[in-house]
């Protein structure tokens, strides 16, 4: 027997078996015992591992663009906690340039509204939008389904996960939104502190704990680290001139309103800001000492920015890197199979 195909057969064999082990951990969805409830609606959309088998399959398939090139795993890696890491605006089909950083795929049952402007109010419909973007994926849904219909696994797994062939709108956002359902960040340093499982912050950390309830927390509420609200931070209007949330409500009130961030993770998901136009932590802390713009609709709470010498700043990045979770950022069960 060839020796090449001896080999083929053994490497197809092992990453079988990898993949039912990693698929053995497969508990479902499980609210953090220190997060709130979710909002999304499980009654509507129940996570199977089968489901969510199909949904990760999707979400790293090319297939869903014109060309079939770009997935969604494309612009949001799970090292950098799904997000584009290294890239200002996210970079689509074609190499087209978005006008927006990619944000995170991050603890999705408890959100509210998607993107940076709230344009999207329902998980199971935000797929759409990047899919059919021009400058993104650049391709219609139908087209996506009949690619489906035709690949020789994609029937099978749409009976596994619901019970007949029938591939559809439905099925297919359904089994994207269990994928990122699961996409849950919970196990930072910070956790295991205000959760007591064993975990204590360093001086420093404390300290920068301490500066964050004290200049933070307003917008940044624990333990998701965002309150999911609109607001101007006081950045610069930006070279395309984004007028974030006023895009979507059309009310004067909005403009340049963009959603607050969580700040889980983000030691990994430079740059900052909806543009991407700091590179560094350094950097985004100086702009609220410093820098912040007092533009129409600026956010009361940075009328004065925010104080803090530099050992103070220091110690605020600090604390914020005990909000890094590498469980999740190298969790297996997330990654491409």
């Amino acid at each position: 027997m060839n020796k090449r195909f001896l080999l083929f057969s053994a490497g197809f064999l092992l990453l079988i078996s990898c993949g039912k082990e990693i698929m053995e951990r497969f508990t479902g969805f499980q609210k953090p015992v220190n997060f709130p409830e979710p909002v999304y609606r499980f009654a509507d959309n129940t996570i199977t591992k089968e489901g969510f088998e199909l949904g990760r399959k999707l979400f790293y398939d090319p297939r869903l663009s014109r060309n079939n090139t770009v997935s969604c795993g494309s612009c949001h890696i799970q090292s950098s906690s799904f997000t584009h890491h290294g890239h200002d605006v996210s970079h689509g089909i074609d190499d087209r340039l978005g006008s927006r950083n990619s944000p995170p795929i991050m603890n999705l049952a408890w959100m509210t509204s998607f993107f940076w402007d709230g344009g999207v109010f329902d998980l199971d419909l935000q797929p759409v939008s990047p899919i059919t973007n021009h400058v993104e994926m650049d391709e219609t849904i139908e087209n996506v389904l009949n690619k489906l219909r035709q690949h020789p696994q994609y029937p099978g797994l749409f009976k596994k996960a619901f019970g007949s062939e029938e591939i559809s709108t439905a099925r297919m956002m359904k089994a994207l939104s269990q994928f990122m359902l699961l996409c849950i960040s919970s196990q930072s340093k910070y956790d295991s502190v205000t959760t007591n499982l064993g975990a204590v912050f360093t001086p420093e950390e404390q300290q920068g704990y301490a500066l964050f309830r004290e200049k933070c927390s307003g917008c940044h509420k624990e333990p998701l680290f965002t309150d999911h609200s609109f607001r101007n931070n006081g950045i610069a209007i930006g070279l395309n001139n984004d007028e974030g949330r006023y895009m979507v409500t059309l009310n004067e009130a909005d403009k340049y309103k963009f959603k607050v961030p969580s700040l889980r993770n983000l030691e990994f998901t430079a740059p900052y800001m909806h543009d991407g136009r700091f590179i560094t932590l350094d950097a985004v802390l100086d702009h609220y000492r410093n820098n912040v713009q007092h533009t129409p609709n600026l956010d009361p709470l940075l009328t004065d920015g925010i104080l803090l010498t530099d050992e103070e700043k220091q110690q605020l990045i600090a604390f914020l890197k005990t909000l890094s979770d590498r469980n999740f950022l190298n969790n297996p069960l997330l990654a491409e199979q």
